[in-house]
């Protein structure tokens, strides 16, 4: 069994998938990429048994099929240090004994039995599907994922929302202090059907979608979720459990619309967290006509900051409280170059919204508030 591949693009390929591989495994045949040859395609499958990611990469020259199992960081390390050129591979299909051979000389090592490596998930037949533009997908993770929980008691929490509809798809993400809620009515599902993708999968995609134009298919069960692109396949165990009705936490009829330029406002936000209190990080947010004040204090070490910011507001004064990095990151996570921040009272949720949506979508970010002592 012997193959030709550029070392350029089998490391490419090698080190996307390599992301899945945990750093302790329960089987040592987990810590390999499973090489598989069909033709001139070699299919690279590396896995954690939740999750499984495969890529298909284009040979040069192949001859006989097969497959075998080789430890990830010795062929990952070898590749780093080879620049780009063909690599042959000579595989003896008895003593599993692997010879690279590049410009200047070659490698050896030992493989092991490909029939060890998991078996690739199957979905049943009661499986839904749902096309979608893979620039779609990757704004939808982009935009949700860092409002995601690390919560072991709720692991509904723990991930992205796919909330499919007739009407639309929404992409959402909460950690019960932050939420976040991207919808988009250029994509419709021919049935409502709710997918919760745990945070490590959508990272893992985060990571391969800027590589990959074109279409995504979505094909999933109960259980699993089945992601088709055009080099790549990942599938991958939903998060059991229902996710919370986010809609009904967001906040209607907020009198108190106020719009402020993004980037002076992040910035702003940052100088004066530093001076915030290390336990609460509370950042005070004073609003008046055309300004806006912030201010921090920490009462223990004697510090405090405070900054004006202009901005287009025409209402009664208003003061609210928020957590110092939540706040950032809801701030840094809109795009647009204005912002606009719709309040009620001091007790009930801020959203943050962009002054203009993109094309078919709605975006709205929320950030629970905390206790001011006026």
């Amino acid at each position: 069994m012997n193959f030709i591949v550029s070392s350029s693009t089998l490391q490419s390929h090698l080190q996307a998938i390599s992301r899945v591989i945990n750093a302790k495994n329960t089987l040592p045949v987990l810590e390999c990429f499973h090489l598989r040859i069909e033709g001139l395609k070699l299919i690279a499958t590396a896995s954690d048994t939740e999750t499984t990611l495969v890529t298909t990469i284009d040979l040069i020259e192949s001859s006989g099929d097969g497959s075998l199992a080789i430890s990830s960081k010795t062929l990952l390390d070898a590749l780093r240090e080879l620049s780009e050129q063909p690599l042959r591979f000579e595989i003896n299909e008895n003593s599993l004994e692997v010879t690279v051979t590049y410009q200047n000389g070659r490698y050896k090592f030992v493989g092991q039995n490909g029939d060890e490596f998991p078996r690739l998930k199957e979905l049943n037949e009661n499986q839904s599907q749902l096309d979608l533009a893979a620039s779609l997908l990757l704004r939808g993770i982009n935009t949700t994922l860092f409002a995601s929980a690390d919560d072991e008691l709720r692991p509904v929490m723990n991930g992205v929302v796919l909330d499919i509809t007739p009407e639309n798809l929404t992409f959402v993400a909460s950690d019960a202090h932050k939420l976040v809620r991207l919808r988009n009515a250029s994509v419709k599902g021919e049935q409502a059907a709710t997918l919760i993708i745990p945070k490590k999968p959508a990272n893992l995609l985060r990571a391969i979608l800027p590589k990959e134009p074109g279409q995504v298919l979505l094909q999933f069960d109960d259980n699993n979720v089945l992601f088709k692109l055009s080099n790549y396949q990942m599938i991958c165990r939903l998060v059991e459990g229902r996710f919370p009705n986010y809609n009904a936490v967001v906040p209607q009829n907020n009198p108190y619309k106020v719009i402020v330029d993004r980037v002076s406002f992040l910035n702003t936000l940052k100088r004066v967290s530093i001076f915030a209190n290390q336990s609460t990080s509370l950042v005070k947010l004073s609003i008046t006509q055309g300004n806006m004040l912030l201010t921090t204090q920490d009462i223990d070490f004697s510090t405090s900051a405070e900054e004006s910011l202009a901005c287009q507001y025409e209402g009664e004064p208003i003061a609210i409280g928020f957590k110092s990095q939540f706040f950032i990151d809801i701030v840094a996570n809109l795009e647009t170059q204005e912002i606009v921040l719709e309040l009620a009272d001091p007790s009930r949720a801020g959203l943050f919204l962009p002054l203009s949506n993109e094309k078919d979508e709605d975006l709205l970010m929320l950030l629970m508030p905390m206790l001011i002592n006026d």
